[in-house]
């Protein structure tokens, strides 16, 4: 069984470094490859509201036979329940589809500045209350920018632990990892593989050709290398054990150089400076 560090999080609390993500799977297809990835060694799920897959990922979870304490569950806010009483709702409402009693894990999913009158403060002071009850035993946010997260500090009791962001080689988001870094927020990597846009670049190509993995393994090892928190997803069985299998070489610094200067500061997701959740 391959062996997943953990990041310790800033309140203390672990996470592995490397886990399953289920965004764009089917509920349909969901259980089949969560099942299929916990068999491969993954022990941490990332979900959302908006994905629509909560309740198969739960009964995957259940199905596996894997104490509830093992497997690294997170889900993320919908973009229609940043009201605080809404965002209670929410919870409860994941809690009760994912058939758990807590998330180790639970996330503002978009700052949406451009609702709510931009007030995401209130939002985030409903997570500390499932913070503070033990039902969320970290929080954090998604797809804040540094402005954002300084709202946060100097109106909010409890800092995020995490900011998962899109993170690739053509995205490499240097300013805000290092905002995170130097305030202790671990950076989670959605999109590790930018879609695959990245992965016939001939920097990877050559890489990959010299270590003997595939430009995707390469570009997951880039990110461990880099410190971030990563979830590939896929529906593939074989896919599935190729991206876990990363943890049986490294990259030298000239690497991780070489593959961080392919930035282009090109993203295949919102801005989320923009992005009004619809």
């Amino acid at each position: 069984m391959t062996a997943i560090p953990d990041i310790m999080l800033s309140n203390g609390q672990p996470i592995p470094q490397f886990g399953f993500g289920v965004f764009q799977i089917k509920p349909e297809d969901t259980v089949a490859a969560v099942s299929t990835a916990l068999k491969a060694g993954y022990r941490h799920i990332d979900t959302a509201q908006m994905y629509g897959n909560e309740r198969e990922v739960g009964e995957a979870v259940s199905k596996s036979g894997l104490d509830r304490a093992d497997v690294f569950i997170t889900s993320k806010l919908g973009n229609d329940a940043h009201q605080p009483d809404d965002a209670r709702q929410a919870f409860e409402e994941s809690l009760k589809a994912l058939g758990v009693d807590y998330l180790d894990l639970f996330l503002i999913h978009w700052p949406l500045p451009t609702r709510y009158d931009g007030d995401y403060v209130s939002t985030w002071q409903a997570l500390e209350e499932f913070y503070r009850e033990g039902r969320a035993r970290s929080i954090g946010v998604s797809n804040f920018q540094p402005k954002h997260l300084r709202r946060l500090h100097t109106e909010c009791e409890i800092p995020p632990a995490v900011d998962q962001i899109e993170v690739n080689p053509y995205l490499t988001q240097e300013e805000l990892r290092g905002f995170c870094t130097e305030h202790q927020i671990a950076v989670e990597a959605w999109s590790p593989l930018g879609q695959g846009n990245c992965l016939a670049d001939p920097t990877i190509d050559s890489i990959a050709r010299r270590v003997g993995k595939t430009p995707a393994q390469v570009v997951l090892r880039w990110h461990i290398e880099r410190g971030d928190i990563l979830f590939p997803k896929s529906v593939t069985p074989e896919r599935i054990r190729e991206n876990i299998d990363i943890f049986d070489f490294e990259l030298p610094g000239a690497d991780v150089e070489a593959i961080s200067a392919l930035n282009r500061d090109e993203r295949t997701g919102p801005d989320p400076d923009k992005f009004d959740g619809n």
